[in-house]
C-alpha cells in the first residue's frame, strides 16, 4: 500500500509529522521505526526495513525526531529524553488510530531510545535494536573538546555533526550522565534483537555484548560481517530488513485472511507444444490455453509470458474478492476492473513488485469506495504472494506420451 502522513503531538506539544507505511494485505501488527543520531525517518536503514516489515504485513511509522533539523526541527535541542517521550507519544498516537504498536525497531541512538521507551508500552511485544550504544557516554565522543566546553560554560552550543548543525544544550549532557540504558535494557523483560557489525567504527561490537549480556531471554544476536553503522550498502540494509522482519514474526499473531479462499487451485499441466522455444500448452480440466515469450527475447509470442500469468492471477482474484465483497455488503459496484504491472525494483529485496491500478463503476460513495479497495489488498492470491509460498518439487516416473500437448 502506499505510504501516508501520520501526524502527533509530540510530548512538548508540538506537531510531528510521520510516514506510515500501512502492512500489505491483513494487518498483522504495527511497529515504530527510531533513526540513528544523525539521520533522519527517510534514511536507507529506515526506509528499507520499514517496507521489508510492510510486505510481511506489519504496519511502519517513521519519523524525524526534534533537533534534526528536518521537518520542521530547525533550531530545536537534541534531547534523548525528548525522543523517549516521542516513541511513547507516537505509540500512544497510534493507538488511539486503532493501530497499537507492538514492536520497536530501533538504529544506532535510535535504538536505545527504542529499549528505553518500550519500558512503559505494555503492548510492546519485541525491541529490535542496530548498531545501538550501551551506553549513552558513547555519544560524546562525536563532540570536539571546546563544544563540551562551550556546553558546560555557556548552556548550549551549535554542534556540527556529520556535516550538520546540531543543538545541544547542557541538560543532554545531564542526561547522558543519569540514564542507566543497562539497567533499562535488563528490567525490560521482552524479546531482544540486537544486530550489529563487528567492524562498526561509530559504535564498538563491545556494546552489542553488553546489551545482549543485561538482556533477558529471549534475546537474540545477528552479526552484520562488513556492514558500516549507517547500513550505506544496500545488500546489508536488505540483509538488515529481512532478519528483522523474520525475527519479529515470531512474536506477532499469524497473518489470517479477512475473506475465505474463493477455490484452490486444480492441477495445472504446462507441456512444451515443441513450437518454438518457449510455446507451451497449459491445461486445467477442461481449460486450456497457451503460454509463451515475447518475440524479442526469442519466442513466438502466442500467449501471457509466465509473470503476466502471476499478474493474471493477481488481477482475477483482487477484482472477484472485491466483487464478493460488494454483494455481501449491498454496495452499488456495477462493475470493477483491474490492471496489474509487474517490474523488477533494483535494490529492493524481494526485488518483485506488483503493482495494480483498479477501477470501479457505479454510485459509489467515497467510504464505500475505500472499503472496497482495502480489501483488495486481502485477496487470497495477494497474501499468498505476500507471505510467501512452500513450492515442493518431484520427478514422476511416468513417460510422457508422443504427443503430450495434443496438438498434432
Amino acid at each position: 500500500m502506499t505510504k501516508k502522513t501520520f501526524k502527533f503531538a509530540s510530548a512538548a506539544g508540538s506537531q510531528i509529522s510521520g510516514q506510515l507505511e500501512p502492512p500489505e494485505g491483513a494487518p498483522r501488527g504495527w511497529a515504530i521505526f527510531a533513526h540513528c543520531f544523525t539521520c533522519g525517518k527517510d534514511s536507507r536503514a529506515a526506509v528499507y526495513i520499514s517496507r521489508a516489515l510492510s510486505r510481511a504485513g506489519i504496519g511502519v511509522l517513521r519519523f524525524d525526531f526534534a533537533g534534526t533539523g528536518i521537518e520542521g526541527g530547525s533550531g530545536e535541542p537534541v534531547s534523548f529524553a525528548s525522543d523517549v517521550d516521542d516513541l511513547r507519544a507516537a505509540a500512544k498516537a497510534m493507538a488511539a488510530a486503532g493501530m497499537s504498536p507492538s514492536l520497536l525497531v530501533g538504529h544506532s541512538l535510535g535504538g536505545t531510545a527504542a529499549i528505553a521507551a518500550a519500558g512503559e508500552l505494555p503492548d510492546v511485544v519485541a525491541v529490535a535494536t542496530i548498531g545501538a550504544p550501551a551506553d549513552l557516554q558513547h555519544i560524546l565522543r562525536v563532540f570536539r573538546p571546546n563544544d563540551l566546553d562551550t556546553i558546560a560554560s555557556e548552556g548550549e552550543a551549535l554542534v556540527e555533526i556529520a556535516g550538520r548543525p546540531f543543538l545541544i544544550r547542557r541538560s543532554f549532557l545531564e542526561a547522558v550522565e543519569g540514564i542507566d540504558v543497562q539497567k533499562a535494557i535488563a528490567s525490560l523483560r521482552r524479546p531482544v534483537l540486537i544486530m550489529h557489525s563487528p567492524l562498526d567504527q561509530v559504535v564498538d561490537i563491545d556494546h552489542a555484548s553488553r546489551i545482549f549480556v543485561a538482556s533477558q531471554h529471549p534475546k537474540s544476536f545477528i552479526s552484520l560481517d562488513t556492514a558500516d553503522h549507517l547500513l550505506t550498502n544496500v545488500a546489508d540494509a536488505n540483509y538488515v530488513s529481512a532478519m528483522v522482519a523474520a525475527w519479529a514474526s515470531r512474536f506477532l499473531p499469524p497473518l489470517t485472511a479477512d475473506l475465505p479462499q474463493v477455490e484452490v487451485a486444480k492441477g495445472i499441466v504446462a507441456t512444451e507444444t515443441l513450437r518454438g522455444t518457449f510455446q507451451l500448452k497449459l491445461r486445467s480440466g477442461e481449460h486450456t490455453l497457451f503460454a509463451d515469450e515475447p518475440v524479442s527475447v526469442g519466442g513466438l509470442g502466442t500467449g501471457l509470458s509466465p509473470y503476466e500469468l502471476v499478474s493474471a492471477g493477481l488481477a482475477a482474484c483482487t477484482v472477484m474478492t472485491m466483487r464478493l465483497y460488494a454483494n455481501r455488503k449491498g454496495f452499488p459496484l456495477e462493475r470493477a476492473s483491474t490492471t496489474v504491472q509487474h517490474e523488477k525494483v533494483r535494490d529492493m529485496m524481494p526485488p518483485d513488485r506488483f503493482t495494480r491500478t483498479i477501477v470501479l463503476d457505479g454510485p459509489l460513495n467515497d467510504d464505500q469506495r475505500a472499503r472496497i479497495l482495502a480489501i483488495a489488498d486481502r485477496c487470497p492470491v495477494d497474501l499468498s504472494l505476500i507471505r510467501g509460498s512452500d513450492v515442493q518439487t518431484e520427478l514422476s516416473n511416468t513417460s510422457q506420451a508422443a504427443d503430450p500437448a495434443g496438438l498434432a
